[in-house]
């Protein structure tokens, strides 16, 4: 067994030993936080973090995959500051068609190689991990690390830095976004697509995967998923938020209200789901949600 995977075994065991799961190591709006995060919670320090995001040959370092490309976004204090950290990696292997078809690195790498058009990304000329592997590690430093969908990720990471001969990075860590989406919305879709149309969130430029636009995304789901954006958040060159609270009076309240109020942001699937978890829960519990009592005297009455 490779050294990376009995750490991050050995990591799960422990926690669990002290009560409590690796994703769940301290207490947030969501109930959620490492404890890295938590001890800079607890000392009242400014907290940075790291929305972090790959792009891969495959799906198992085990079976010889890689890292092609690696994009990183500071935070602090859940907003972002404008740092940033992309490299693309020579993954030192063939690209299988499926990864190419997802993420559109490595025309170069193609059996047999094509020949790249205007704006595709070759790899052959890239430098492989080793090279970029310290450089990588500076940036993160010790910082959380918010991922979605972690397990993969982190499987690919601590490959990486083990082969280069580089620390791992320990799984307290980490701030799964899909662990906060499935306890947040149990039974909902939880991709990052799914997540963007929930909160309303812009990645139209997103027609194929790519780990820095990833990342961003990834960052404006997240501050959604611990309780909403704030004032000042944006993807863009210029703020969306020219919106001072203070300054508004009791009689401009009204012009702040939609002409048409917004769709439903739930789709067929999500209501089904829905429906299925609460008969789920009706049947273990044996008994009914008050508000669905609540509808019955309603129609009784009418």
């Amino acid at each position: 067994m490779p050294k990376f995977w009995r750490r991050s075994i050995c990591d799960c065991v422990a926690g669990l030993r002290q009560g409590e799961g690796w994703a769940q190591r301290g207490i947030t709006k969501m109930g959620i936080t490492t404890g890295v995060a938590q001890k800079h919670i607890e000392k009242g320090k400014s907290m940075r973090e790291v929305v972090l995001d790959t792009e891969t040959t495959g799906l198992s370092p085990a079976e010889g995959d890689r890292i092609v490309e690696i994009g990183c976004l500071e935070l602090h204090n859940h907003m972002p500051t404008g740092r940033s950290y992309h490299q693309y990696i020579n993954p030192q292997r063939a690209m299988p068609r499926e990864a190419f078809e997802v993420h559109g690195l490595g025309v170069d790498l193609l059996e047999p190689p094509q020949t790249p058009q205007p704006g595709q990304i070759t790899l052959r000329d890239k430098p492989v991990f080793a090279d970029i592997g310290s450089a990588f590690a500076d940036f993160i430093g010790e910082s959380p690390l918010v991922i979605h969908n972690a397990e993969f990720d982190m499987a690919f990471l601590n490959a990486e830095l083990e082969w280069a001969g580089l620390p791992l990075v320990a799984w307290d860590r980490i701030i799964d976004t899909l662990a906060l989406t499935k306890q947040r919305f149990p039974g909902a879709a939880a991709s990052l697509d799914a997540l963007c149309r929930r909160f309303s969130i812009d990645n139209s430029a997103r027609t194929l995967h790519g780990a820095l636009l990833d990342a961003e995304i990834l960052a404006a789901v997240y501050l959604e998923l611990i309780g909403g954006s704030q004032p000042g958040f944006d993807l863009g060159p210029e703020s969306r938020f020219d919106f001072k609270p203070k300054h508004l009076q009791a009689r401009d309240i009204k012009d702040l209200r939609r002409p048409k109020p917004l769709p439903a942001r739930l789709s067929e699937a999500d209501k089904n789901a829905h429906k299925a978890f609460i008969a789920d829960m009706e049947k273990t519990t044996g008994t009914k949600p008050l508000w669905r009592t609540l509808q019955g005297k309603q129609a009784a009455k009418s």
